[in-house]
């Protein structure tokens, strides 16, 4: 691979955004109509509220109003919401929130709750839109029933697991959904399969595309970064190995 391309694909990576909590980091800065801007903090490993990432105005911090549990990933929708998507069991779930109308809550509302919770997401607000992609969808291109308020994203990749019936069938799937379009395209991945990876140790934690060649390149935790080939279903080269 030209050192070039290899820069490239790592810079893209560098800015794609992962799952809550390790990727909090890389999380968007949302500014809402009102022109506040909300920020991001992660609580830590330990206490309390271990593993909570929590969104707060920048201005007041410990004030938060929308906490993210474990693989719930945010994103920008348009210059003024934020949108979440996170797995479900049977689905990905994708979510609209205004932030200037999110309610802040008390941290005591949810200290322990999602130790013992398989929420993903706690607001005092609900979301202003949210739309479903069944996680047990073949192969191929599908229409989606998308609302309006996401209509604006052109693409958007969410990448989780995906039943496998064998230990050679895919374990994990990337999903291409192209809101305006009202469409997904499900890519399994047959590469990431129990007999020849090790399934939840290892895990795929975020895909993006190369501005360069339009081409998925993603990572995959405790095995490295990688292209994937022009049908997205494989890895072509690793850009990175652990």
């Amino acid at each position: 691979m030209p050192p070039a391309d290899r820069t490239r694909q790592l810079a893209a990576l560098e800015r794609s955004t992962g799952p809550s909590p390790w990727y909090w980091k890389s999380f968007p800065t949302i500014t809402g109509n009102s022109r506040q801007r909300f920020t991001w903090t992660y609580h830590g490993d330990s206490g309390s509220l271990a593993y909570l990432t929590t969104l707060a105005l920048e201005s007041e911090p410990e004030r938060p109003r929308l906490a993210l549990n474990t693989y719930s990933v945010p994103f920008e929708i348009g210059p003024n919401h934020l949108g979440v998507w996170c797995p479900e069991p049977g689905s990905v779930r994708v979510l609209c929130f205004d932030p200037d109308q999110l309610a802040v809550f008390q941290f005591e509302e949810i200290v322990g709750w999602f130790k013992q919770s398989n929420e993903r997401i706690f607001s005092a607000t609900p979301p202003i839109a949210e739309f479903e992609v069944s996680r047990r969808a073949a192969a191929g291109t599908h229409n989606i029933e998308v609302p309006v308020e996401f209509r604006m994203l052109d693409e958007l990749i969410a990448v989780t697991s995906y039943p496998a019936l064998t230990k050679d069938d895919p374990a994990s799937a990337v999903f291409v959904m192209y809101p305006q379009a009202g469409l997904v395209e499900v890519i399994p991945q047959k590469w990431f399969a129990a007999s020849k990876v090790e399934a939840g140790y290892q895990w795929i934690s975020r895909i993006a595309r190369d501005p360069g060649t339009h081409r998925l390149i993603g990572e995959c935790v405790r095995l490295g970064k990688f292209v994937l080939t022009p049908d997205s279903s494989d890895v072509e080269e690793w850009i990175e190995k652990v």
